[in-house]
């Protein structure tokens, strides 16, 4: 599989979707997601890991487990959506079974809420 067309590239890209989608937290992922049907069918993801978490080997270490979550879960998200995971420091301690839970709590309730507010302007519009 190429990650190419499932990456959020610019800028532009990880600010809409930290500003407009439905955000949850754990002790040390933030999970930013916006459903956003007319932009295409696959999902899109991006990372944010900030020097904090550690030094460039613990951040690409991060960066590739956090990739290897995402992917068990992408076929489970609607077409168009658009995920940011930010990692927060402390997260190179964790096992990966916590890390996987930590991001999977997050990424469904990040979810919900979307789910949720997609709704409300849906049933606003009528």
């Amino acid at each position: 599989m190429s990650w190419a067309r499932h990456r959020l590239r610019t800028g532009d890209d990880f600010r809409a979707v930290s500003r407009q989608g439905s955000r949850s937290a754990r002790s040390h992922v933030v999970v930013h997601l916006a459903l956003l049907p007319q932009r295409g069918p696959e999902p899109r993801v991006g990372f944010v890991v900030s020097k904090k978490v550690g030094n460039a080997v613990v951040r690409n270490r991060t960066a590739r487990r956090l990739r290897e979550i995402f992917r068990a879960r992408m076929d489970c998200l609607p077409p168009g959506t658009d995920v940011v995971i930010r990692a927060l420091p402390g997260i190179d301690g964790l096992a990966f079974a916590e890390l996987e839970d930590q991001v999977a709590g997050a990424l469904d309730s990040a979810l919900d809420k979307a789910r949720r507010r997609a709704g409300r302007s849906a049933g606003a519009a009528r």
